[in-house]
């Protein structure tokens, strides 16, 4: 398993890993190979057409948005939220954009991006191809990409090969499947938690992995917190109102020692999820989990931990990371993050997973109690369809991460208190994810051609 933690778990912006920061990163590296080339100098016009799911989505998702980020130089994890939308409309209003914040070309969003839903690359529902040409109008560079979810970028070789990562780097402890990864375990008496921590050391010292994983708990909380502040109706046309602040106004003034409701700390898991994916439907910083769309599940349920559970292990919020990575790594690998490929059973359903491994880790679970956490976690999203209204990561997107937590945390307590082992194995749950995405009609993957995106309007 090739795959770090921190592949998993990204620092980006909203409102999509797959249709936002996959597309602003592919035009960043465009830059890089450019230069590479030395026909960075050369280059006057730069065209991305963007293909399937891309392109059907693409206005809702900010694509095009990301698209001239990217070539702006800008990333994900360090582009200044404040400037979005100037950066964006200042090249809609002049005609011409700053390469790599470096040289000024033309560059005309209407002409220069084009959208072709109706097409599709091999490969990958979500390819772009980017030409570029000198100012004689001769052709210079040509590249295809394909984002594949959770903000991964491939070209057409690696994905002709169908790697993640281009160059694996050998671990401690590879492990391709979940009941390798318990085999593991059984020989070396380590926890799921531990063997990741060990393999993560084929990347990064100690001192960075637990700055890397602090940082990210760090990031997910701040996202979290801002949720609970931000007022208004999210970005986009379709009037969604935010809802986690008053929420949040409202579970603050009570009284918990003399709420009588058994479940109420449930409002509060409820809240976390729907703040963070509020914020990202705004396009604010958020954590991939494994992707943006399904980015409220991993950070709610960690949170309702840090909250209300008393007895928590030192190691508690490394520990949770590590395992939801585990689980996040094997789906990754063995059938899909991207809900333009697998629908949304492959985001919200694989967070769910994830966040159920993590609970059922913190909490003092074996290795096989952590493993039937996430397979009862995905089980129960199985068929789970993508179908965004007006191509919004915001309807029925955000309700659905508050409800695939709830789902995590009843995972997690159904695995940590029956004996019986279960009939399906997470391996087993991963291969039928798989299939059933396969199976899945194109319209429920992203394109908001079917399902709730097409029926909403008869209402």
């Amino acid at each position: 398993m090739e795959l770090s933690v921190f592949d998993i778990f990204k620092i980006g912006i909203g409102p999509s890993s797959s249709h936002t920061m996959g597309p602003m990163c592919a035009a960043n590296f465009l830059i890089t190979k450019l230069k590479k080339h030395g026909i960075f100098e050369k280059t006057a016009r730069i065209r991305c057409e963007l293909f399937g799911s891309l392109a059907s989505t693409g206005k809702g998702h900010w694509t095009d948005r990301a698209i001239i980020w990217g070539l702006q130089g800008e990333a994900p994890e360090t582009m200044d939220l404040d400037l979005q939308t100037g950066r964006f409309e200042d090249v809609v209003a002049s005609g011409e954009l700053k390469l790599g914040g470096e040289r000024t070309i033309g560059f005309v969003p209407e002409r220069d991006i084009v959208f072709k839903p109706e097409e599709l690359l091999p490969f990958h529902p979500n390819g772009m191809l980017f030409t570029v040409w000198d100012a004689s109008g001769n052709e210079l560079y040509v590249k295809h990409f394909y984002s594949i979810g959770g903000g991964f970028i491939v070209g057409q070789k690696t994905a002709e090969a169908d790697q993640l990562i281009k160059d694996p780097v050998s671990v401690r402890y590879p492990f391709a499947s979940a009941d390798e990864l318990l085999e593991i375990t059984r020989d070396t008496g380590k926890g799921i938690a531990e063997i990741i921590f060990e393999n993560e050391h084929a990347w990064r010292t100690t001192e960075e992995i637990e700055a890397g994983l602090a940082r990210i708990n760090t990031t997910m909380n701040t996202c979290v917190e801002r949720g609970f502040i931000q007022r208004g109706a999210l970005p986009g046309g379709l009037g969604t109102r935010r809802r986690a602040p008053d929420l949040y106004d409202a579970l603050s003034r009570q009284d918990e020692n003399a709420y009588g409701d058994p479940l109420g700390a449930m409002d509060w898991l409820v809240l976390y999820a729907l703040a963070v994916n509020e914020e990202n439907a705004a396009g604010g910083r958020v954590v991939t989990a494994p992707t943006n769309g399904a980015a409220g599940i991993v950070p709610s349920c960690l949170r309702f931990q840090q909250r209300f559970y008393r007895r928590q292990p030192e190691t508690m919020t490394r520990d949770y990371l590590l395992a939801a990575g585990a689980v996040g790594m094997l789906y990754a690998t063995n059938a899909s993050i991207s809900g333009a490929e697998v629908g949304c059973q492959g985001e919200v359903g694989v967070a769910c997973s994830m966040a159920a491994a993590g609970l059922a880790q913190v909490a003092g679970g074996t290795p096989e109690q952590v493993e039937n956490a996430a397979e009862i976690g995905m089980e129960h999203n199985l068929g789970l369809t993508c179908d965004p209204i007006g191509g919004l990561v915001q309807v029925p997107c955000i309700e659905r991460n508050a409800m695939a937590a709830v789902k995590a945390v009843n995972s997690a307590r159904i695995a940590m208190r029956t004996e019986v082992k279960s009939v399906v194995s997470l391996d087993q749950v991963i291969r039928t994810m798989r299939q059933t995405g396969l199976d899945m009609q194109s319209k429920y993957k992203e394109t908001s051609t079917g399902g709730l995106a097409i029926n909403i309007t008869e209402c």
